[in-house]
């Protein structure tokens, strides 16, 4: 995750319609998976319908469980922190857009703060509310949602949307700083190394990392309309990467016999 000087010259250039992300560690992986939740967050929440407010429930406990795992906010401080100190190395270097460097600086640093603000106990209210814990234990069940399993749940969604929203917002308060921390670092991570052409012969591309490498996310791109998709396994040693092609949901995917070209970035 250690960010290039080309995230402050000009903004990249999508350099295909279709990407495919990988992460190539443990953390990557749950930092993708935390945007994943929040993403479905914001896309639901400013829906009234009691579906959309479903949704919205539904992603903010799949974010707590997986934030009470592990320890998600130090690391992501720690990661701030040295963006912060790598970013200022920039400073004062021809190449570099000074205007750039500064936004970047103070939106990480404004992050920084507000984690920090929030505590290292932020997620103890959402713990001890018994509320969401009654949802939370009876959505691992198929169906267990439902008006007769939880008619405290099905009298809340009817609320008026303003009263849902409020409740929302309160929830969400103690882990937005740490979701908006974990995006702009993924931009950051993204934006630090511009794709490049590859060829994958009859289908099938394999990478060896060097030995220093501290890459952590894939990034593999395809023209918009492609029937194919990349299937891909490795770890921050080596990748390996198999295009498909599955033409309908009631047949089985195969690899592709033909040489494929797609755009990698290696972040």
């Amino acid at each position: 995750m250690t960010p290039s000087a080309e995230v402050l010259v000009a903004p990249s250039a999508a350099a295909a319609a279709v990407l495919y992300e990988q992460p190539l560690a443990e953390r990557m992986r749950t930092l993708l998976r935390l945007e994943a939740l929040y993403q479905q967050f914001l896309y639901h929440v400013g829906e009234p319908a009691s579906w959309s407010t479903r949704a919205v429930m539904s992603s903010l406990l799949d974010m707590t469980t997986i934030l009470n795992r592990g320890d998600v906010r130090n690391d992501v401080l720690k990661e701030l922190d040295r963006q912060l100190f790598v970013f200022d190395r920039y400073q004062n270097m021809p190449s570099v857009d000074d205007n750039r460097l500064k936004s970047v600086l103070r939106n990480l640093r404004q992050l920084r703060e507000e984690l920090v603000a929030v505590g290292s106990q932020y997620l103890q209210p959402l713990r001890e509310n018994e509320f969401l814990n009654a949802i939370k234990h009876r959505s691992g069940i198929p169906g267990g949602a439902c008006e007769f399993d939880l008619p405290e749940y099905s009298h809340w969604l009817r609320r008026p949307y303003a009263d849902r929203i409020a409740d929302i917002e309160h929830w969400m308060s103690t882990i937005k700083p740490l979701c908006n921390s974990i995006a702009e670092l993924l931009w950051l991570v993204r934006e630090s190394t511009p794709p490049t052409p590859q060829v994958a012969v009859n289908g099938a591309y394999h990478h060896a990392l060097a030995r220093e490498s501290t890459a952590s996310l894939l990034r593999v791109g395809l023209p918009a309309g492609t029937a194919m998709y990349p299937e891909i396994s490795g770890s921050h040693h080596r990748f390996t990467m198999r295009f498909m092609e599955w033409p309908d949901a009631q047949g089985r995917p195969v690899q592709v016999a033909r040489d494929v070209h797609f755009q990698l970035a290696v972040c």
